[in-house]
C-alpha cells in the first residue's frame, strides 16, 4: 500500500494511532497528511499536521521528546495509521507518558482482587515509573533514595540481590526465587535508568545475538 491507497477526509488528514513498540502502551492520537506521512518516513520520526496551527508539527522538536519511527501501517480501511515508535521522553504535552491517563472505566472493580495490581503493569512501565522518581525526586520514595545515594548504591543492591537468587534457587524454592528475581529486575532498571540505558537498547542487543537463516528460517545464536 502506498499513500494513494490512503483514505484521506475532506480536509486531507487521516488519524494515526501512536504506539510504543516495547510496551504496546497507546501514547497518543495525531492527525497525518501526505506531506507529514512522507516527511515522517524520511526523517524515520513522527511528523504530524497541527490542525489548530495549520501546519507541520514534528513530534519533539520543542520539547525534546522525539518519536522515532520503527513501523507506519494502515488498517484494513486504509482510513486510520498505526505508528509504532520508541521515544525519548513522555509523549503527552503534560508530561504524562501517553496522552491516554483520565479513565473513564477500566474495568477493576469486576476483576478477582488477586488480579487487580497486575492488569496494566509491564517492565516497561516500571522503567517509566522509575525515569519519574529519578527526575522528580520525591520525598519518603526507596526509588528516589536509591538515585540520590548514587550509581555505587545501586550497583551494591545489584550484588545483593544477584547472591540472593542464587540462594533461593539452590535452596529450591521457586516463589522465593521469583520474588529475588523480582527485587533484581527492580534494582537493574534502576542501574538502567541511572545510567541513560533504554530497554529497547537491552533488545536491540539481545536481537544482534541471533540471525535468521533466509533458507532454513532457523534461529541461530551468534
Amino acid at each position: 500500500m502506498n499513500t494513494t491507497e490512503l483514505n484521506f477526509d475532506a480536509q486531507g488528514l487521516i488519524p494515526c494511532i501512536v504506539q510504543d513498540a516495547d510496551s504496546g502502551r497507546v501514547l497518543m492520537l495525531a492527525y497525518m497528511n501526505e506531506q507529514s506521512i512522507t516527511v515522517s518516513l524520511a526523517e524515520r520520526r513522527t511528523c504530524f499536521w497541527s490542525r489548530s496551527r495549520g501546519e507541520l508539527w514534528r513530534k519533539g522538536q520543542s520539547s525534546g521528546h522525539v518519536q522515532h519511527l520503527l513501523e507506519l501501517v494502515a488498517d484494513c480501511d486504509g482510513d486510520t495509521l498505526l505508528a509504532r515508535v520508541r521515544k525519548d521522553g513522555p509523549a503527552c504535552h503534560t508530561g504524562a507518558e501517553s496522552c491516554f491517563f483520565q479513565p473513564l472505566w477500566d474495568g477493576k472493580q469486576d476483576a478477582p482482587d488477586e488480579n487487580k495490581p497486575a492488569r496494566d503493569f509491564s517492565l516497561a512501565r516500571l522503567y517509566e515509573l522509575l525515569s519519574a522518581r529519578n527526575r522528580l525526586r520525591p520525598e519518603g520514595s526507596y526509588t528516589s533514595y536509591l538515585f540520590n545515594e548514587g550509581r555505587e548504591k545501586i550497583l551494591k543492591k545489584i550484588g545483593e540481590e544477584s547472591a540472593e537468587v542464587l540462594i533461593a534457587a539452590m535452596k529450591d524454592s521457586r516463589a522465593e526465587t521469583i520474588y529475588e528475581i523480582a527485587d533484581l529486575c527492580y534494582h537493574t532498571l534502576a542501574l538502567m535508568v541511572e545510567m541513560g540505558i533504554a530497554p529497547a537498547d537491552i533488545l536491540d542487543e539481545l536481537a544482534s545475538r541471533h540471525i535468521i537463516d533466509k533458507k532454513t528460517k532457523q534461529e541461530t545464536r551468534k
